[in-house]
C-alpha cells in the first residue's frame, strides 16, 4: 500500500517538491512552483496535474512527470497483471459511457411493455457517435419511498432479471458493455440477509453485466475482485469519486468528476500513471461540455454521456454532440495509441489558445489538438518533420493534407473545437483507411455550431372531469371553491420537482435542503373522500367491476388468496399503481384529486402546516412506530379542517398531477407515509409530512410503481 512516507520519498526522489502552496501560477514562474499547485492535503498529487502556462517550462515539467511516475510505481510495487488480462481488455476502449435511467421513456416503452434498447442505441449512434457502455441506473431517486432495497429495484424491472439479461445481450451484440449500479449507502431499507457484494455478484451473473458503477465510492472493497471473478470474468470496477493511486491496479476505470482544469490543459494523474486506466470526464449539471471533451481528448480518455440526470433533463447541445461524434471514432480506431507509452503531453503549437498532445506508435504519429478560444483558429499549428513517404491526414475533417514544406499544414479548428493530425506512410494506415476518412468527412459535414440548450418542457396531463353532483355523496365532504396562494414545500433533490430542466446555476450548496415555492391557485367546488380508499372498498370494486390490470406484478401484494388479509380490511389499500387507482375512481364515478385540491382539503383555507394545526402532535397520525399501516380512522384528532382522515402519515396519496417531458414521467405524491428510510440523505422523503410538502415520484411501469406506502383517495366535481 502507498503510505504517506513512501509516497513523499518517491516524490522527493523524482524531484517534485511536495509542499502545500496556493493555487494560481503567473506566467514566468518556475516549473517547480507550478507543480506545487497540483499538491493537495497530505502531500498527494492532485487528480488533475496542472501545467505551467509558459511553454518554455513544458519540457522540464514533462521530465518531472516522467520521474514521478517511475518512482511512485516503484514505491507502490505496482503490478499491472489485471490490465494484461484479456477479459479486461474492453475497459481501455470504453471511451463513451452513457448513464442510462432504466425508467427513461426512450429506454422503456410503457404502451408496448418492452425495453427499446435497439432504438436507444440507434439514437446514441446518431447523436453521439455511439456508446461503448451503458450504466443501468435503477433505484435513486425513488429508493426510500418504501422498504425495497437497491437489489429489489433490479428484480422489479419489467420482466425481471431475465428481461435485463436480454437487454444486456442485445448490448453485447452491438459491442456495448453494461454496468450495474451499487449504492453502498442503502442500509436503511430491507436487508438482503447476505453481504452486499454477494447480492451484487448474483445480479451481475443473472443479467451478464460487465462492470459495477460504485456510486459515491472511491473504491470497492478488496473482496469485490475475488467474488466477481468467481461469477463472471472481466467485471470492471469504476468509482464515482477520485480513485487513489494505490487502487489503480484493480480498478480499471474511474470518473473524472468536476475536475478543475486551467486554460493550459493539464494531465489526468491516474491516466498518466497507468495509460490503460480509463477515466470518464463528467460535469453532469453543465450545459457546456467542451471542457470535459478537451480534457478527454488531450489525455486519451473518456466521456460520461448523461442527459437524463435522475429525472432532470440536461441535454447536450448540437456543438458538443458534433465534437464528440468525431472524437470517439478516432479514439476507437487508435485506442492502442491512446493507451500506449508514446504519449507526450503539451507539445508546442504556433497559435495562441491551441494546445496539443502527441501520441506515437509503430510507423505513425498522431496529434490531438484543442482550441480553447471562442474564435476560429487557422494553422499551421505544428512543425511536422516527415520522413520520406509519410503522408499527413486531418482526421477530424477526414482528408489528406498537403504542404509546401514539412514545417506545417493548413488546418482550421472551430471555436472551442478539436483538431487531429496523423502522420503515417500509406502502407501503415490500413486497407480500410479511406473508408474511415469518408466516415469522418460525413461526420464533419454534419457539424453544427449551435450551443442552444435543447429544452424539454414538462406537459401536465389534463384532468378529467366527473359528472357533477349538487352535494357531497355519502362518505365524502364538500370543499368550497377558493382562490389562494399555495405554498409548496419540497426538498431539493436532483430530480427537481415540476420542471424538466434544472437551473443553469449550480445548486449543490442547497442539495437536500427544504425549499418553498408559491403560486396563485384557483380551485372549483368539489367533494373529497373522508378517508383513503380501504382494502375492503377496493375488494368491493373488484367484485363488482371485474377489474384486471394489464400487469399484475406487485399488484395487491399484501393480500392473501385474492382478499385482504384479516384485520387489514379498514387499512388503506396499497400496492396499487396510478392506473389501478384511476380504474377504481372511474368505477366509482370519481377521479383522483389534483395536488392543489388535495392540499387545500388537507390544510383548509388557513393552509395549516398539518391537518390539525401548525405543529406536529402525538396521537394525530401514524408516526411509523407500528412499522405498518393503521386503520384509516385510527386518528380522529388528526382530521383536517373539512373533516378528512389520514392526510398525514399512514400512506402517500396518488394525485392527478402527472407530468412528462417525453423522457421522464412523474406523479406528485402528498401526505408522507408510515415508512421512513434512515441513514442517508439520498433516500426519498418519508414519515409524516406537512400538507404543503410535495414529492416527485418517477414513474416507469406498474410493477415498479406499486409499493407498500402509496394509496389514494378520490374526489368528485360539484356544481
Amino acid at each position: 500500500m502507498l503510505t504517506r512516507r513512501n509516497f513523499l520519498a518517491a516524490s522527493a526522489a523524482s524531484g517534485l517538491p511536495f509542499v502545500l502552496a496556493p493555487l494560481g501560477v503567473a506566467r514566468g514562474e518556475s516549473v517547480e512552483t507550478d507543480l506545487l499547485s497540483s499538491v493537495g492535503e497530505g502531500g498527494k498529487l492532485g487528480e488533475m496535474i496542472h501545467a505551467p502556462a509558459d511553454a518554455a517550462l513544458w519540457p522540464a515539467w514533462r521530465e518531472q512527470l516522467g520521474r514521478w511516475r517511475e518512482q511512485v510505481r516503484r514505491a507502490l510495487r505496482y503490478d499491472d497483471a489485471l490490465y494484461r488480462r484479456p477479459d479486461f481488455g474492453w475497459a481501455r476502449t470504453n471511451f463513451a459511457c452513457c448513464f442510462a435511467m432504466l425508467c427513461d421513456q426512450a429506454f422503456y416503452e410503457l404502451p408496448s411493455g418492452r425495453f427499446t434498447i435497439e432504438s436507444f442505441l440507434d439514437a446514441g449512434e446518431a447523436q453521439f457517435g455511439g456508446y461503448d457502455s451503458l450504466v443501468f441506473w435503477h433505484a435513486y431517486p425513488r429508493i426510500g419511498f418504501d422498504e425495497r432495497n437497491q437489489f429489489d429495484f433490479y428484480r422489479d424491472m419489467p420482466g425481471g432479471l431475465s428481461a435485463l439479461r436480454r437487454v444486456s445481450r442485445t448490448c453485447h451484440e452491438r459491442g456495448v458493455r453494461v454496468f450495474v449500479d451499487y449504492n453502498p449507502w442503502d442500509t436503511g431499507t430491507r436487508r438482503e440477509g447476505v453481504a452486499d457484494v454477494d447480492a451484487l455478484a448474483k445480479i451481475i451473473g443473472a443479467i451478464e453485466a460487465d462492470g459495477i458503477f460504485l456510486d459515491t465510492m472511491r473504491t470497492g472493497a478488496e473482496e469485490f475482485r475475488a467474488k466477481l471473478d468467481a461469477v463472471r470474468p472481466g467485471v470492471v470496477l469504476e468509482g464515482e469519486l477520485a480513485l487513489p493511486l494505490e487502487n489503480i491496479h484493480d480498478h480499471h476505470a474511474s470518473w473524472a468528476q468536476w475536475f478543475l482544469d486551467r486554460a493550459t490543459p493539464g494531465v489526468l494523474r491516474n491516466k498518466w500513471f497507468e495509460r490503460r486506466h480509463l477515466q470518464h470526464q463528467i460535469k453532469r449539471w453543465d450545459r457546456d461540455h467542451t471542457g470535459e471533451l478537451h480534457s478527454a481528448w488531450m489525455n486519451g480518455s473518456g466521456i460520461m454521456i448523461w442527459e437524463n440526470v435522475f429525472g432532470s433533463w440536461v441535454g447536450w447541445n448540437e456543438r458538443d454532440c458534433s465534437i464528440l461524434r468525431s472524437m470517439v471514432a478516432i479514439q476507437r480506431r487508435y485506442a492502442e495509441l491512446f493507451c500506449g507509452e508514446g504519449w507526450t503531453p503539451l507539445v508546442p503549437t504556433s497559435k495562441p489558445d491551441v494546445y496539443s498532445s502527441e501520441w506515437a506508435g509503430p510507423g505513425l504519429r498522431l496529434w490531438t489538438l484543442v482550441n480553447r478560444s471562442r474564435e476560429e483558429r487557422r494553422g499551421p499549428f505544428l512543425e511536422l518533420q516527415r520522413k520520406p513517404g509519410e503522408l499527413v491526414f486531418d482526421l477530424i475533417g477526414g482528408q489528406e493534407l498537403s504542404s509546401a514544406a514539412d514545417r506545417g499544414v493548413e488546418q482550421v479548428i472551430a471555436p472551442r473545437g478539436l483538431g487531429c493530425l496523423l502522420v503515417a506512410a500509406a502502407d501503415v494506415v490500413g486497407e480500410d483507411f479511406q473508408g474511415f476518412l469518408a466516415h469522418q468527412r460525413a461526420l464533419h459535414a454534419r457539424y453544427c455550431s449551435s450551443v442552444d440548450f435543447p429544452e424539454r418542457p414538462v406537459k401536465l396531463l389534463s384532468v378529467p372531469k366527473t359528472a357533477r353532483a349538487r352535494t357531497a355523496p355519502e362518505g365524502m365532504v364538500e370543499v368550497p371553491a377558493a382562490t389562494f396562494t399555495m405554498q409548496v414545500e419540497f426538498r431539493i433533490r436532483e430530480c427537481g420537482l415540476y420542471n424538466s430542466s434544472p437551473s443553469p446555476e449550480p445548486f449543490w450548496g442547497d442539495l437536500h435542503q427544504p425549499k418553498l415555492l408559491s403560486r396563485e391557485v384557483k380551485i372549483e367546488r368539489f367533494a373529497i373522500d373522508l378517508t383513503p380508499v380501504t382494502n375492503a372498498q377496493f375488494a368491493e370494486f373488484l367484485r363488482a367491476g371485474g377489474y384486471e390490470p394489464k400487469h399484475r406484478e406487485n399488484y395487491l401484494k399484501h393480500w392473501r388468496n385474492g382478499s385482504p388479509s384479516p384485520g387489514l380490511e379498514e387499512h388503506p389499500v396499497v400496492h396499487v399503481g396510478l392506473e389501478d387507482a384511476r380504474a377504481y375512481a372511474a368505477w366509482a364515478g370519481k377521479r383522483l384529486p389534483t395536488e392543489e385540491e388535495w392540499q387545500y382539503a388537507a390544510g383548509g383555507a388557513e393552509q395549516r402546516r398539518y391537518p390539525w394545526g401548525d405543529r406536529m402532535r402525538a396521537g394525530t397520525c401514524n408516526d411509523g412506530s407500528t412499522r405498518a399501516t393503521t386503520r384509516v380512522t385510527e386518528f380522529p384528532a388528526g382530521r383536517s379542517p373539512f373533516g378528512c382522515y389520514d392526510m398525514c402519515g399512514n400512506v402517500w396519496h396518488w394525485t392527478e398531477t402527472e407530468g412528462t417531458d417525453g423522457r421522464t414521467r412523474f406523479c406528485i405524491l402528498k401526505g408522507g407515509s408510515w415508512f421512513k428510510a434512515v441513514g442517508s440523505d439520498w433516500y426519498a422523503d418519508g414519515g409524516p409530512l406537512p400538507c404543503r410538502f410535495a414529492a416527485k415520484y418517477l414513474l416507469m411501469w406498474p410493477g415498479l410503481d406499486r409499493c407498500s406506502t402509496i394509496g389514494f383517495r378520490c374526489v368528485i366535481d360539484l356544481d
